[in-house]
């Protein structure tokens, strides 16, 4: 089996970027497709080619399937990489690609059917053995039914869609009075952002860690995890901050978490890079939440602890060829940490897209900034408001919080506004040091 010629990666941005640095350490040409509006875009002058596939709405370009078969067939590339959104969870996508005979750098159709929607995604992992959270597998039509069910597995409950993601289509609900109201706006969420008005329910795990397993599998049936990843630190289900290891797991239960997130991806023949997540409550019982099959933003705090290139390791499985490593050589060592840096305004929350006009990384030892921008750049209003990734790696996790502060006083973005301010006031707070966190910390914490 031999590497690919030349891979299209379907994305913009850091990720795109990240990619494309991963092609050209394996000897791989490289083809960035892109709106009329990012003609400028970093990932456009690095890459070895690039094709314009349409304007600056998404819907027109970054997610055009056509396009983008047709820019893949027009500079002979033989597989694409979707990177993580946009595209790089649509079945259908990858569908059209085998149909092509270019190979989708990611896992297959079928994978992501069962993964993609939460209540097949449930039922699949119960048959492996997975904790779940009490619930539905099935799906929830009417305020009747989801009040029978609410009163069996009692309030809180929490309403989700079920082909839902990044907290869209989701309520919490307290009382039997606020049930149908929050099952109304969940359904019609989940039908404005999904196309799916579909909901389910399941038991509210109050005030718990958000913790989540880096698994990679390969093509010849092997399944291994890279250890586990604390991305508590949310709003609105957003997650901002993340780190690895996880501060609270022994090392016992860091092995029943990933076993459990081998034999998930094992009982669906999982072949690529993904990710099992799980709910961690405050006595240490875990809970299958969903499972992302792509790769994922936090990557690279899996990288720093583990020192395996996840995105390499992905196309060398999508290329057919074993996994390089066993379970038993996975290794974690220091701490990592990763704080997302958005052009938005820090104490809103709102975007803050425009020029920068200056621009200058912080650097030193055990420092990493993923990023596409550069001085002179516009960040565009069309995208999403990531604009870099400041990761950090250190022998220890207070180490690598001292380090984090240290690298974000160094980080100077001019002309627009960032959550720098933000990332530098939680790595000065006292209970985010001490590790006292959950995924509410950000609704009870003074900043």
């Amino acid at each position: 089996m031999s590497m690919f010629h030349k891979i299209l990666i379907a994305n913009r941005g850091e990720i795109a970027l990240r990619i494309i640095r991963a092609c050209k350490e394996l000897g791989i040409k490289t083809v960035a497709v892109h709106s009329d509006v990012d003609s400028e875009a970093l990932h456009v002058k690095i890459a070895d080619e690039s094709v314009c596939i349409g304007p600056a709405k998404s819907a027109d370009s970054y997610l055009n399937i056509k396009a983008i078969i047709s820019a893949a067939e027009l500079t002979d590339a033989d597989a694409i990489h979707p990177g993580y959104g946009f595209l790089s969870e649509n079945a259908e996508f990858a569908d059209v690609c085998e149909k092509c005979r270019i190979t989708f750098i990611g896992p297959t159709p079928r994978n992501m059917r069962l993964m993609g929607d939460k209540i097949t995604a449930r039922q699949t992992v119960i048959k492996a053995g997975v904790p779940i959270l009490p619930g539905t597998t099935d799906g929830v039509d009417s305020v009747d039914e989801a009040q029978q069910i609410a009163a069996e597995i009692g309030f809180p409950i929490i309403i989700k869609a079920t082909a839902g993601g990044g907290g869209r289509g989701m309520k919490i609900v307290h009382s039997p009075a606020s049930l149908p109201n929050a099952f109304a706006a969940a359904r019609t969420e989940a039908l404005a952002g999904f196309g799916n008005a579909d909901v389910y329910i399941e038991k509210y795990c109050e005030r718990p860690r958000h913790v989540e397993i880096q698994i990679m599998g390969d093509k010849h049936g092997n399944v291994i995890h890279l250890g586990e990843r604390d991305c508590s630190i949310q709003r609105r289900h957003q997650k901002l901050i993340e780190e690895a290891p996880c501060s609270v797991l022994t090392a016992e239960l860091r092995e029943r978490m990933g076993n459990a997130a081998v034999a998930a991806a094992k009982s669906v023949s999982y072949a690529s890079a993904g990710t099992v997540e799980f709910l961690l409550d405050k006595n240490m019982n875990f809970y299958f939440m969903e499972m992302n099959t792509r790769v994922q933003v936090e990557h690279p705090v899996t990288e720093m602890v583990t020192g395996i290139d996840i995105i390499k390791e992905q196309i060398r499985s999508a290329a057919g060829l074993p996994l390089r490593f066993k379970q038993e050589d996975i290794k974690i060592q220091g701490h990592s940490i990763e704080c997302r840096v958005n052009a938005e305004d820090p104490v809103k929350f709102t975007p803050f897209p425009g020029k920068i006009n200056g621009y200058h990384t912080p650097g030193g030892m055990g420092v990493r900034v993923d990023s596409a921008v550069y001085d002179q750049y516009t960040v565009l209003p069309h995208y999403d408001s990531m604009i870099a990734k400041l990761i950090v790696h250190a022998e220890t996790r207070e180490e690598a919080i001292k380090r984090m502060a240290r690298a974000l006083d160094e980080y100077i973005i001019e002309g627009i506004k960032t959550t720098i301010p933000f990332h530098r006031k939680i790595m000065a707070n006292k209970d985010f040091i001490d590790g006292d966190i959950d995924t509410s910390f950000l609704e009870n914490v003074i900043l």
